[in-house]
């Protein structure tokens, strides 16, 4: 009978675990992870606060010494100072040509020659009309002298021949025209146009100089032109050396304007040693003004002739008084000193006072 009668106590306690122990009871388990979510939260909130009230970066220099410079700028063309193009005075088609390119010439040799078959045939006709008028007028001179002739027989007569004899003339010079030589002593720089090809009168078959001395052909702006002086020095650039600054000195100044381009031709002199070569295309910077040892800022810092001065972290707008305004640097005679450090470029959104994050860049030595 025992055996087949459950225990209620022991099915009780089946169902329902052990109580924990009494030292155990008063514990409560702490919910780490949200706490540590919080805490990042909170650190990322205050590094973006501080952030952000640094204010945005922008870009500083300092204010350095150096030489201002004021600057006209030209382009232009290198050319030889002493050079001469030939040109063929008749249409015709080139029969002949010397292919002597970059070769020593001496004036007048032949370079080119034109066909000349239908002018040599025009001398020849007239040339057989010259014998047979000089005939002509010896037989009405022996007739005249027997009384045979009349004089107006003699005197047209001998206006024929004199007419012929003058066509002769003008049609061997014509000749001449089919002839292309060289006008001076020196060097074939460019030679164009191949056998077979037609060419009118004013092509420019044939370019001949001295290689040296060279000059740049440069146009001025009107409005520029009263700053630039004979004597004064320019910096050239090309395309062929990059950033390579080329000294030259203007030699001469065109008195007459290109009234429809408004510019001015001036002719800048090269040294000896120049690099540059005939045809090279290049930029003038002609040096109009130039002062040393003046405070300078780079010309993007320049706004309505104000700075704006970095000062712990702060943007302060000053008024400066500028001197000479170069194309990369501009003198500042007064409202600002050595080793200051201002935005470049300013940006008129930056307000005064704005706290700014500077971020210092070298400039170029002035």
């Amino acid at each position: 009978m025992d055996m087949l009668t459950p225990d209620r106590s022991s099915a009780i306690a089946a169902n329902h675990p052990p109580a924990p122990p009494a030292a155990d009871r008063g514990r409560r388990r702490f919910p780490w992870p949200g706490l540590l979510t919080m805490l990042l939260a909170l650190a990322a909130t205050a590094a973006l606060a501080a952030w952000w009230l640094r204010g945005p970066a922008i870009t500083v220099v300092r204010i350095t010494r150096g030489t201002a410079a004021e600057i006209v700028y030209a382009t232009g063309a290198v050319e030889p100072e002493t050079w001469s193009r030939t040109t063929p005075l008749v249409r015709g088609r080139i029969v002949e040509r010397c292919r002597c390119e970059g070769k020593a010439v001496k004036a007048g040799d032949l370079l080119a020659r034109l066909d000349d078959k239908e002018a040599l045939a025009t001398l020849n006709d007239l040339r057989a009309q010259e014998e047979f008028q000089r005939h002509e007028f010896e037989r009405q001179s022996q007739l005249l002298a027997r009384g045979a002739s009349t004089s107006q027989a003699y005197q047209r007569s001998e206006s024929d021949l004199a007419r012929i004899r003058a066509q002769i003339a003008a049609q061997s010079q014509r000749l001449d025209y089919f002839r292309l030589v060289s006008p001076m002593d020196g060097v074939v720089l460019k030679e164009d146009g191949e056998v077979g090809d037609m060419v009118d009168p004013g092509t420019i078959l044939y370019r001949v100089g001295l290689e040296k001395p060279l000059w740049v052909i440069a146009d001025v702006n009107e409005e520029d032109i009263p700053r630039v002086q004979v004597g004064q020095k320019a910096l050239l650039r090309s395309d062929a050396f990059g950033s390579q600054a080329l000294p030259g000195t203007v030699k001469q100044i065109t008195p007459a304007g290109d009234p429809v381009a408004k510019t001015f031709r001036v002719r800048i002199g090269l040294p000896d040693d120049t690099p540059l070569r005939v045809g090279m295309s290049v930029e003038a910077n002609i040096v109009s003004r130039e002062k040393a040892d003046v405070l300078l800022v780079p010309a993007n810092a320049v706004v309505n002739n104000g700075l704006l001065v970095i000062d712990d972290g702060r943007v302060h707008r000053r008024k400066v008084r500028v001197g000479i305004r170069g194309s990369a640097a501009v003198e500042i005679l007064e409202g600002a000193q050595q080793g200051e450090m201002v935005a470049a470029p300013a940006t008129a959104d930056i307000k005064d006072g704005e706290r700014v994050r500077p971020m210092e860049i070298e400039t170029a030595a002035p």
